[in-house]
């Protein structure tokens, strides 16, 4: 049950959308029309107040993947450490079944 659970934060944590910078014609942040424009009133004028905007914005998204990152990084180290933990439990598991092999064949 907590594997399903972890999958769900999991799937959370992947981004639904994926930016694409490579279809704007000019800086970003120099207004509608430029590359920066129909994000917003402040993007769409341009200037400094519009380059801090798209700053702030790629900030954001950066950030964002970074978290999502850990979160997939956090969610693999836990998974490793559960199937290591059931190795070890299907190890014990096969040394006892050996030993009542072992057991069987030295009453023969």
């Amino acid at each position: 049950m907590s594997r399903f659970f972890l999958s769900a934060n999991l799937r959370r944590c992947i981004p639904s959308q994926i930016r694409m910078a490579s279809d704007q014609l000019g800086e970003p942040g120099k207004g509608a029309g430029k590359g920066g424009g129909g994000g917003g009133s402040v993007k769409e004028a341009g200037g400094a107040l519009g380059k801090r905007a798209v700053t702030e914005e790629e900030r954001y998204f950066r950030q964002r993947q970074k978290e999502n990152i850990e979160a997939m990084a956090k969610y693999h180290a836990e998974e490793i450490q559960h199937h290591k933990a059931e190795i070890m439990h299907q190890q014990q598991v096969m040394e006892r079944h050996q030993g009542k092999i072992r057991k069987l064949q030295h009453e023969d």
